[in-house]
Protein backbone atom coordinates (compact mmCIF):
# COMPACT_ATOMS: atom_id res chain seq x y z
CA UNK A 1 0.00 0.00 0.00
CA UNK A 2 2.83 2.35 0.88
CA UNK A 3 4.41 2.32 -2.88
CA UNK A 4 1.20 2.84 -4.19
CA UNK A 5 0.41 5.83 -2.18
CA UNK A 6 3.63 7.14 -2.93
CA UNK A 7 2.67 6.53 -6.27
CA UNK A 8 -0.43 8.39 -6.26
CA UNK A 9 1.65 11.37 -4.45
CA UNK A 10 3.98 11.50 -6.80
CA UNK A 11 1.28 12.40 -9.70
CA UNK A 12 0.71 15.81 -7.68
CA UNK A 13 4.46 17.01 -7.87
CA UNK A 14 6.28 19.51 -9.62
CA UNK A 15 9.83 20.76 -10.00
CA UNK A 16 9.36 24.37 -8.35
CA UNK A 17 12.82 26.92 -8.64
CA UNK A 18 13.19 27.99 -4.34
CA UNK A 19 13.52 31.67 -5.33
CA UNK A 20 9.48 31.24 -6.52
CA UNK A 21 9.02 30.76 -2.98
CA UNK A 22 7.72 34.39 -2.08
CA UNK A 23 8.98 35.40 1.25
CA UNK A 24 6.98 38.70 1.76
CA UNK A 25 3.72 39.38 0.66
CA UNK A 26 3.29 42.13 -3.02
CA UNK A 27 3.00 45.68 -2.19
CA UNK A 28 0.10 46.85 -2.41
CA UNK A 29 -1.72 43.18 -1.77
CA UNK A 30 -3.52 43.93 -5.01
CA UNK A 31 -0.66 44.00 -7.41
CA UNK A 32 0.10 40.55 -6.81
CA UNK A 33 0.13 38.74 -9.91
CA UNK A 34 -2.71 36.83 -11.38
CA UNK A 35 -3.56 34.03 -13.81
CA UNK A 36 -6.83 33.02 -14.86
CA UNK A 37 -8.24 29.96 -16.81
CA UNK A 38 -11.45 29.41 -18.09
CA UNK A 39 -12.41 25.77 -18.04
CA UNK A 40 -14.94 26.14 -20.70
CA UNK A 41 -12.89 27.65 -23.47
CA UNK A 42 -9.62 26.88 -22.33
CA UNK A 43 -8.28 30.47 -22.30
CA UNK A 44 -5.88 31.39 -20.05
CA UNK A 45 -4.62 35.28 -18.93
CA UNK A 46 -2.22 37.00 -17.48
CA UNK A 47 -2.91 39.62 -15.46
CA UNK A 48 -2.85 41.63 -11.51
CA UNK A 49 -5.47 40.71 -9.49
CA UNK A 50 -6.65 44.62 -9.10
CA UNK A 51 -7.99 43.94 -12.27
CA UNK A 52 -9.82 40.61 -11.21
CA UNK A 53 -13.34 42.37 -12.00
CA UNK A 54 -13.04 41.92 -15.71
CA UNK A 55 -12.92 38.23 -15.32
CA UNK A 56 -15.52 37.80 -12.95
CA UNK A 57 -18.80 36.13 -14.41
CA UNK A 58 -21.54 38.79 -14.32
CA UNK A 59 -23.57 38.48 -11.04
CA UNK A 60 -20.76 36.79 -9.45
CA UNK A 61 -21.01 35.81 -5.67
CA UNK A 62 -17.38 35.72 -4.05
CA UNK A 63 -17.01 34.19 -0.82
CA UNK A 64 -14.66 34.85 1.77
CA UNK A 65 -13.54 32.85 4.77
CA UNK A 66 -12.86 35.63 7.49
CA UNK A 67 -11.21 33.43 9.83
CA UNK A 68 -8.52 35.47 12.26
CA UNK A 69 -4.94 34.83 12.54
CA UNK A 70 -3.17 34.45 16.02
CA UNK A 71 0.08 34.63 17.06
CA UNK A 72 0.13 31.58 18.19
CA UNK A 73 3.95 30.64 18.64
CA UNK A 74 5.29 31.12 21.98
CA UNK A 75 8.83 30.71 23.00
CA UNK A 76 9.40 29.68 26.38
CA UNK A 77 12.04 28.82 29.05
CA UNK A 78 11.97 25.50 30.51
CA UNK A 79 12.77 24.40 34.17
CA UNK A 80 16.42 23.78 33.04
CA UNK A 81 17.42 26.50 31.55
CA UNK A 82 16.90 25.76 27.65
CA UNK A 83 14.30 27.15 25.76
CA UNK A 84 11.24 25.34 24.00
CA UNK A 85 9.24 26.63 21.40
CA UNK A 86 5.37 26.10 21.28
CA UNK A 87 2.45 26.10 18.87
CA UNK A 88 -0.85 26.82 20.55
CA UNK A 89 -3.51 24.82 18.93
CA UNK A 90 -6.78 25.07 21.37
CA UNK A 91 -7.48 25.35 24.96
CA UNK A 92 -10.57 24.03 27.43
CA UNK A 93 -11.18 25.39 30.78
CA UNK A 94 -7.78 23.93 32.92
CA UNK A 95 -5.23 23.19 29.79
CA UNK A 96 -3.42 24.63 26.79
CA UNK A 97 -3.02 22.15 23.94
CA UNK A 98 -0.01 22.62 21.89
CA UNK A 99 2.96 21.00 19.73
CA UNK A 100 6.48 21.82 20.66
CA UNK A 101 9.28 21.87 18.80
CA UNK A 102 10.93 19.24 21.26
CA UNK A 103 10.20 16.59 23.95
CA UNK A 104 9.00 18.03 27.30
CA UNK A 105 8.85 16.18 30.63
CA UNK A 106 5.60 15.54 32.51
CA UNK A 107 5.69 17.20 35.52
CA UNK A 108 8.11 20.02 34.43
CA UNK A 109 7.61 24.04 34.47
CA UNK A 110 8.11 26.25 31.62
CA UNK A 111 7.51 30.13 31.94
CA UNK A 112 7.94 33.06 29.72
CA UNK A 113 10.09 35.06 30.88
CA UNK A 114 13.89 37.07 30.41
CA UNK A 115 14.73 39.99 28.54
CA UNK A 116 13.38 39.28 25.10
CA UNK A 117 10.13 39.19 26.85
CA UNK A 118 10.18 42.56 28.95
CA UNK A 119 9.23 45.12 26.28
CA UNK A 120 5.95 43.43 25.51
CA UNK A 121 4.95 43.34 29.13
CA UNK A 122 1.38 44.08 29.11
CA UNK A 123 1.03 43.68 33.18
CA UNK A 124 0.86 40.00 33.35
CA UNK A 125 3.05 38.50 36.42
CA UNK A 126 4.77 35.77 35.76
CA UNK A 127 3.79 33.14 33.61
CA UNK A 128 4.17 29.62 34.17
CA UNK A 129 2.77 26.28 32.62
CA UNK A 130 3.09 22.76 33.94
CA UNK A 131 3.29 20.13 31.40
CA UNK A 132 0.45 17.57 32.60
CA UNK A 133 0.06 15.30 29.57
CA UNK A 134 1.36 14.06 26.55
CA UNK A 135 -1.44 12.16 24.11
CA UNK A 136 2.04 11.04 21.31
CA UNK A 137 1.45 14.37 19.36
CA UNK A 138 0.44 17.18 21.53
CA UNK A 139 1.25 18.17 24.90
CA UNK A 140 -1.35 19.98 27.62
CA UNK A 141 -0.30 22.46 29.33
CA UNK A 142 -2.16 23.75 32.85
CA UNK A 143 -1.03 27.38 33.13
CA UNK A 144 -0.84 29.16 36.48
CA UNK A 145 -3.68 31.55 35.15
CA UNK A 146 -7.09 30.84 33.47
CA UNK A 147 -7.53 29.20 30.61
CA UNK A 148 -9.40 31.40 28.49
CA UNK A 149 -6.76 34.21 28.73
CA UNK A 150 -4.31 32.45 26.92
CA UNK A 151 -5.56 34.58 23.89
CA UNK A 152 -4.06 37.44 25.48
CA UNK A 153 -0.90 35.97 26.79
CA UNK A 154 -0.51 35.71 22.69
CA UNK A 155 -1.17 39.13 21.77
CA UNK A 156 1.69 40.25 24.37
CA UNK A 157 4.00 37.34 23.51
CA UNK A 158 2.99 35.16 20.51
CA UNK A 159 4.97 35.48 17.07
CA UNK A 160 2.94 34.99 13.82
CA UNK A 161 3.05 31.40 12.86
CA UNK A 162 4.34 31.66 9.43
CA UNK A 163 4.57 28.63 7.28
CA UNK A 164 7.58 26.43 7.41
CA UNK A 165 8.43 27.14 3.62
CA UNK A 166 9.08 30.92 4.35
CA UNK A 167 12.33 30.80 5.48
CA UNK A 168 14.09 34.51 5.17
CA UNK A 169 10.66 36.15 5.80
CA UNK A 170 12.44 40.19 6.20
CA UNK A 171 8.91 41.54 7.99
CA UNK A 172 9.08 42.12 11.56
CA UNK A 173 6.57 40.82 14.10
CA UNK A 174 4.45 43.74 13.82
CA UNK A 175 4.20 43.14 10.15
CA UNK A 176 3.45 39.69 10.26
CA UNK A 177 1.12 40.34 12.40
CA UNK A 178 -1.02 42.59 9.98
CA UNK A 179 0.32 41.15 6.41
CA UNK A 180 -0.68 37.84 7.29
CA UNK A 181 -4.60 38.96 8.13
CA UNK A 182 -6.70 39.77 5.80
CA UNK A 183 -8.35 42.89 5.99
CA UNK A 184 -11.58 41.33 7.08
CA UNK A 185 -10.50 38.95 9.25
CA UNK A 186 -13.30 39.03 11.67
CA UNK A 187 -13.55 35.92 13.94
CA UNK A 188 -12.29 32.60 15.26
CA UNK A 189 -8.57 31.47 15.70
CA UNK A 190 -6.43 30.17 12.92
CA UNK A 191 -2.86 29.04 12.74
CA UNK A 192 -2.82 30.02 9.12
CA UNK A 193 -4.14 32.69 6.88
CA UNK A 194 -6.91 31.71 4.04
CA UNK A 195 -3.99 33.14 1.95
CA UNK A 196 -5.90 33.43 -1.69
CA UNK A 197 -7.80 36.11 0.03
CA UNK A 198 -4.72 38.20 1.18
CA UNK A 199 -4.68 39.78 -2.21
CA UNK A 200 -7.68 41.86 -1.53
CA UNK A 201 -7.41 45.19 -0.39
CA UNK A 202 -10.39 47.20 0.87
CA UNK A 203 -10.46 49.03 -2.48
CA UNK A 204 -10.65 46.25 -4.55
CA UNK A 205 -13.77 45.06 -2.83
CA UNK A 206 -15.16 48.22 -2.65
CA UNK A 207 -14.94 48.33 -6.38
CA UNK A 208 -16.10 44.73 -7.33
CA UNK A 209 -19.68 45.98 -5.29
CA UNK A 210 -19.92 48.88 -7.36
CA UNK A 211 -19.41 46.20 -10.44
CA UNK A 212 -22.27 44.08 -8.94
CA UNK A 213 -20.27 41.45 -7.09
CA UNK A 214 -21.95 40.46 -3.59
CA UNK A 215 -19.48 39.50 -1.19
CA UNK A 216 -20.38 36.87 1.57
CA UNK A 217 -17.97 36.29 4.58
CA UNK A 218 -17.94 32.44 6.19
CA UNK A 219 -15.56 30.91 8.93
CA UNK A 220 -13.18 28.07 9.14
CA UNK A 221 -10.42 28.02 11.41
CA UNK A 222 -7.39 26.76 9.54
CA UNK A 223 -5.72 23.93 11.62
CA UNK A 224 -1.78 23.03 11.61
CA UNK A 225 -3.02 20.27 9.44
CA UNK A 226 -3.32 22.82 6.37
CA UNK A 227 0.91 22.39 6.82
CA UNK A 228 0.65 18.71 7.50
CA UNK A 229 2.08 15.98 4.70
CA UNK A 230 -0.65 13.66 3.59
CA UNK A 231 -0.46 10.46 5.32
CA UNK A 232 -1.35 7.24 3.81
CA UNK A 233 -4.09 7.03 6.85
CA UNK A 234 -5.39 9.77 4.67
CA UNK A 235 -6.23 8.57 1.59
CA UNK A 236 -7.31 4.88 3.22
CA UNK A 237 -10.00 6.66 5.16
CA UNK A 238 -10.47 9.62 2.45
CA UNK A 239 -10.47 11.67 5.32
CA UNK A 240 -8.12 15.02 5.86
CA UNK A 241 -7.74 17.06 9.91
CA UNK A 242 -10.81 18.37 11.99
CA UNK A 243 -11.48 21.72 11.47
CA UNK A 244 -14.00 24.09 12.59
CA UNK A 245 -16.38 25.88 10.24
CA UNK A 246 -19.65 28.07 11.00
CA UNK A 247 -22.27 29.97 8.21
CA UNK A 248 -24.51 32.50 9.35
CA UNK A 249 -28.03 31.64 8.60
CA UNK A 250 -28.78 34.72 6.80
CA UNK A 251 -25.43 34.26 4.62
CA UNK A 252 -26.75 30.71 3.63
CA UNK A 253 -29.63 31.42 3.07
CA UNK A 254 -28.33 34.16 0.57
CA UNK A 255 -26.19 31.63 -0.99
CA UNK A 256 -28.88 29.34 -1.33
CA UNK A 257 -30.91 31.53 -3.14
CA UNK A 258 -27.98 32.75 -5.56
CA UNK A 259 -27.69 29.08 -6.12
CA UNK A 260 -31.56 28.65 -7.38
CA UNK A 261 -31.04 31.76 -9.54
CA UNK A 262 -27.86 30.57 -11.14
CA UNK A 263 -25.73 33.12 -9.77
CA UNK A 264 -22.04 32.00 -9.99
CA UNK A 265 -20.65 30.84 -7.17
CA UNK A 266 -16.50 31.84 -6.22
CA UNK A 267 -15.20 30.32 -3.53
CA UNK A 268 -11.93 32.54 -2.23
CA UNK A 269 -9.66 29.81 -1.31
CA UNK A 270 -9.73 25.72 -0.36
CA UNK A 271 -10.93 27.15 3.13
CA UNK A 272 -13.83 28.03 1.71
CA UNK A 273 -14.50 25.43 -0.84
CA UNK A 274 -14.29 23.07 1.79
CA UNK A 275 -16.54 24.78 4.11
CA UNK A 276 -18.86 25.15 1.33
CA UNK A 277 -18.90 21.25 0.47
CA UNK A 278 -18.72 20.12 3.56
CA UNK A 279 -22.51 22.35 4.20
CA UNK A 280 -23.96 21.25 0.93
CA UNK A 281 -26.94 18.76 0.62
CA UNK A 282 -28.81 18.58 -2.79
CA UNK A 283 -27.27 21.61 -3.99
CA UNK A 284 -28.22 23.76 -0.77
CA UNK A 285 -25.99 24.58 2.11
CA UNK A 286 -27.69 22.53 5.12
CA UNK A 287 -25.31 21.81 7.87
CA UNK A 288 -24.26 25.51 8.99
CA UNK A 289 -21.58 24.62 11.83
CA UNK A 290 -19.43 21.38 12.80
CA UNK A 291 -16.24 20.00 12.36
CA UNK A 292 -15.08 19.28 8.51
CA UNK A 293 -12.58 16.63 7.42
CA UNK A 294 -13.60 16.32 4.24
CA UNK A 295 -10.89 15.45 1.62
CA UNK A 296 -11.68 17.00 -1.87
CA UNK A 297 -9.58 15.15 -4.12
CA UNK A 298 -9.63 13.45 -8.06
CA UNK A 299 -13.61 12.16 -8.85
CA UNK A 300 -15.03 14.74 -6.33
CA UNK A 301 -18.62 15.93 -7.10
CA UNK A 302 -18.76 19.43 -6.35
CA UNK A 303 -22.06 20.65 -5.78
CA UNK A 304 -21.84 23.97 -4.35
CA UNK A 305 -19.09 26.31 -5.56
CA UNK A 306 -18.86 26.99 -9.87
CA UNK A 307 -15.34 28.95 -10.04
CA UNK A 308 -12.01 29.17 -7.33
CA UNK A 309 -9.77 32.07 -6.65
CA UNK A 310 -6.49 29.90 -5.13
CA UNK A 311 -3.16 29.96 -4.63
CA UNK A 312 -0.61 27.91 -5.92
CA UNK A 313 -0.10 24.95 -3.91
CA UNK A 314 2.57 23.42 -2.07
CA UNK A 315 3.76 19.66 -4.10
CA UNK A 316 1.86 16.17 -2.79
CA UNK A 317 -0.51 18.12 -0.30
CA UNK A 318 -4.37 18.02 0.19
CA UNK A 319 -4.49 22.02 -1.14
CA UNK A 320 -3.23 21.04 -4.82
CA UNK A 321 -5.34 17.96 -4.76
CA UNK A 322 -8.71 19.94 -4.15
CA UNK A 323 -7.24 22.29 -6.88
CA UNK A 324 -6.61 19.50 -9.12
CA UNK A 325 -10.36 18.23 -8.49
CA UNK A 326 -12.12 21.09 -10.03
CA UNK A 327 -9.88 21.73 -13.18
CA UNK A 328 -8.13 17.88 -13.73
CA UNK A 329 -4.75 16.86 -12.32
CA UNK A 330 -2.81 17.05 -16.09
CA UNK A 331 -4.26 20.83 -16.31
CA UNK A 332 -3.64 22.66 -13.34
CA UNK A 333 0.02 21.14 -13.83
CA UNK A 334 -0.08 22.69 -16.93
CA UNK A 335 -1.22 26.04 -15.66
CA UNK A 336 1.45 25.77 -12.89
CA UNK A 337 4.43 25.07 -15.15
CA UNK A 338 3.03 28.08 -17.46
CA UNK A 339 3.20 30.02 -13.88
CA UNK A 340 6.64 29.05 -13.40
CA UNK A 341 8.15 29.99 -16.76
CA UNK A 342 6.88 33.82 -16.39
CA UNK A 343 7.83 33.43 -12.96
CA UNK A 344 5.02 33.67 -10.68
CA UNK A 345 5.38 33.55 -6.74
CA UNK A 346 4.55 30.39 -5.10
CA UNK A 347 2.74 29.35 -1.95
CA UNK A 348 1.44 31.84 1.10
CA UNK A 349 2.54 35.26 -0.35
CA UNK A 350 2.62 34.25 -3.41
CA UNK A 351 0.72 35.29 -6.59
CA UNK A 352 -2.68 33.23 -7.85
CA UNK A 353 -5.46 31.74 -9.71
CA UNK A 354 -8.95 32.44 -11.13
CA UNK A 355 -10.26 29.54 -12.07
CA UNK A 356 -13.71 29.96 -14.10
CA UNK A 357 -16.26 27.38 -15.02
Amino acid sequence: MAYKFNSLLSKFDYRLPPALIAQAPAQPRDSARLLVYNKRNKKIRFDTFANIGKYLPKNSVLVFNQTKVWPARLVMQKSTGGKAELLYIGHDKKHIKCLANRKLALGSTLAIVGPFFKTRSRGFGRLEFEVKNHDGRYYFLRPNFPAEKITDVLKAYGITPLPPYIKHSPLTEKQKRKEYQTVFAKAGLSVAAPTASLHFTKLLLAKLKQQGIDIKFVQLDVGLGTFAPLKEENLKKGKLHNEFYNINRKTSEFLNLSKQQGRPIIAVGTTVARTLESAVKNRQLKKLQGNTDLFIREKYNFQFIDGIITNFHVPKSSLIMLISAFVGRKKLLMLYKKAIKKRYRFFSFGDGMLILP
